[in-house]
């Protein structure tokens, strides 16, 4: 890394694609207890949740609380979305045995990023294995359409209405809840739309289909892509979609004792978070085809994790 005069008090600590990230640390004391305060900004658009996940990790098992103050896209193409982060990865990831409070300042989008979240959290003395292989019958399914800037909220209703009806295709007995919403000016940097769209099990599995919007693309087109991304991920049988079972490897790698999801194919990022896992963790890995009966059919496969058990030597 090294020192820059373009920024204060900041270093440059990577540069990847001729893109930069810029890191200042501040630390604050009281009598109880050190905050351990981190500001990223990403330069670009650059997804502020890929950096939320590769830093997590790390200040689980720092001495103190964390405040990482991210600065990007929140909802970036590539990348996911903030809010599958917190209706989707938040909720299971806190299964290891650990929370985080994320708050959404302000919503940046492509191409002019602006966004800006803060992520809360304590660290842990060990993350517990998971158990993920119920799936359960699918309970709900709700979601969110949203547009930003001078985008009319007709975007975001054309968006909910073409996803509802394209899920509706397929089941029937639900009622599908999807909220067309107008994001604030004070909360949102920039113009943008998008949709999420969630199913909620019986067993608590979550499974998520997304899609942003772009120049010159149908809102229909978008809202039915998000949705036929949900029911692709329903389909397989699986207890995890397919964007979540990558983000989950490395705590499954970390944790005490052995852990287990039920995912459909098993994806290359996956494949590949697997890989490093094991090389640089010392973590084991099987990956099988399910052989539960209801499975026989589907491309259900188990991912089991003898974790390493790493414990904070701070705590």
């Amino acid at each position: 890394s090294d020192r820059s005069t373009k920024r204060p008090n900041a270093i440059r600590v990577r540069r990847l694609r001729g893109e930069s990230l810029w890191c200042s640390n501040e630390y604050s004391c009281s009598e109880t207890q050190k905050i351990v305060q981190l500001c990223v900004f990403c330069l670009s658009l650059r997804s502020v949740c890929l950096l939320m996940q590769v830093s997590m990790p790390c200040v689980l098992f720092a001495a103190s609380p964390s405040e990482l103050r991210l600065k990007g896209g929140t909802n970036a193409e590539m990348a996911p979305q903030i809010d599958y982060t917190m209706m989707v990865f938040k909720p299971i990831v806190e299964k290891f045995g650990f929370k985080f409070d994320c708050d959404i300042k302000m919503r940046g989008y492509y191409p002019k990023g602006g966004g800006e979240v803060i992520v809360r959290m304590s660290p842990v003395k060990q993350l517990d294995p998971i158990n993920l292989t119920d799936r359960g019958s699918v309970t709900k399914i709700y979601g969110r359409a949203f547009v930003a800037g001078v985008l009319p909220l007709k975007v975001a209703k054309d968006m909910a209405a073409a996803a509802v009806r394209c899920i509706r295709k397929e089941i029937r007995d639900l009622y599908v809840n999807i909220q067309p919403l107008q994001e604030s000016r004070d909360q949102a940097f920039g113009n943008g739309s998008g949709i999420i769209i969630v199913a909620e099990t019986s067993t608590g599995c979550l499974f998520a289909g997304s899609s942003l919007g772009k120049r010159g693309v149908n809102a229909d087109k978008v809202g039915i892509e998000a949705a036929e991304v949900l029911l692709a991920n329903l389909r397989h049988g699986g207890t995890v979609d397919e964007y979540l079972q990558d983000q989950l490897i490395i705590f499954m790698a970390l944790a005490n004792g052995i852990s287990r999801i039920k995912t459909g194919p098993v994806t290359l990022h996956t494949q590949t978070a697997i890989h490093f896992a094991e090389q640089l963790a010392k973590a084991k890995f099987t990956v099988k085809k399910s052989e539960e009966e209801e499975d026989a059919s589907k491309d259900a496969y188990i991912i089991e994790c003898e974790g390493i058990g790493m414990a904070n030597p701070h705590l």
